[in-house]
């Protein structure tokens, strides 16, 4: 007696696999991260990230205009900011002629359509390396808020069309919110980094913008006290649920593979966009591997890519972006 169904049926040419494919990545899934510095004519490798890079302000245009050709439509920026500008408040953050505000202008200006989004933290800004305001050994929630809605404005003022806190503070949401709608800016969009993870998968991405925190006495060590607990999974759903009740438009899981349960349990309980960011870690891991000839470095990418969307991301911030739709 043979089986009347054989779902090999199903599998057996590349035309068959292709036409029943669940899971489809296109170039329309990926924010693209984009670290920016000072200077002119500036395009500097990150030693932890190979083939990734840092860029003035001109060749942040030519990335952009050679993105957007590749059919990559959103972007989220990052500054590394001088430590002579660094100070405990961030004060930096809000220069309307800061690093920040000028890559939103240059990206805008370059390509008007671009969906911009920019990170609101203050860890580039910080002399201590922290997304908050330190004070007698802590990082101090309120006063940090009232920073980031401002920082927000900012960016809003700029033209930029989503700002991303990252920050894990409490309430910071909210204050956003109303501070965008206070000064006008209703249609700024709001992309929460709602479970954001105190994960050891971050040691590139510090180094590319030179935000770790800093070994000093009565400093935090780490980001514990504010980002999340890796074991902790009831706490992602109500985090991300008081996030979309504050107004946030899009949620974030952060980081991507490890934490594929927590994108999938999301999507199953919100009805906003989800999105996903493969950090810098996972991205420095691939690429050393594959160097190394242990791993096929185009295979393995695609295959972590089709996870986070089978999981259940509609984005997917990604270092990864460019190879990705070049293969496409």
């Amino acid at each position: 007696m043979y089986p009347l169904i054989r779902n090999r049926r199903l599998r057996q040419s590349e035309a068959i696999r292709h036409l029943v494919r669940e899971t489809i990545i296109t170039p329309s899934d990926f924010l693209v991260p984009l670290f920016v510095v000072e200077g002119k004519n500036v395009k500097e490798e990150i030693p932890s990230m190979p083939n990734y890079f840092r860029m003035s302000l001109d060749h942040l245009e030519k990335e952009v205009k050679e993105l957007w050709n590749m059919g990559l439509c959103a972007v989220l920026l990052f500054v590394k900011v001088p430590e002579k500008l660094k100070d405990n408040k961030g004060s930096e953050a809000l220069n309307e002629n800061g690093l920040m505000q000028l890559a939103i202008k240059t990206v805008k200006n370059a390509c008007p359509d671009m969906l911009v989004m920019t990170d609101v933290a203050l860890d580039p800004y910080s002399s201590y390396g922290h997304d908050g305001i330190v004070a007698n050994g802590q990082i101090v929630n309120d006063d940090t808020v009232d920073v980031l809605a401002e920082m927000s404005v900012s960016h809003a003022r700029a033209g930029a069309n989503f700002v991303a806190p990252s920050d894990m503070m409490d309430g910071r949401v909210l204050s956003i919110r109303e501070a965008l709608e206070d000064e006008g800016f209703v249609d700024t969009g709001i992309m929460s980094y709602s479970a954001k993870y105190a994960s050891a998968f971050y040691g590139p991405f510090r180094d590319a913008l030179d935000s770790a925190p800093v070994d000093m006495d009565m400093v935090p060590k780490d980001k514990k006290s504010y980002q999340m607990d890796a074991a902790n999974r009831f706490e992602a759903l109500r985090e991300t649920q008081q996030d979309i009740d504050e107004g946030a438009d899009i949620v974030m899981v952060k980081p991507g593979l490890c934490y594929l349960d927590i994108v999938r349990e999301i999507k199953n309980e919100v009805d906003v966009p989800v999105a996903v960011y493969q950090v810098s870690g996972e991205y420095a891991m691939l690429k050393a591997a594959a160097e190394k000839g242990w791993l096929d470095h185009d295979s393995v990418m695609m295959e972590q890519l089709l996870a986070i969307k089978r999981a259940g991301a509609n984005i997917i911030a990604s270092y990864f972006a460019k190879d990705a739709v070049k293969l496409m």
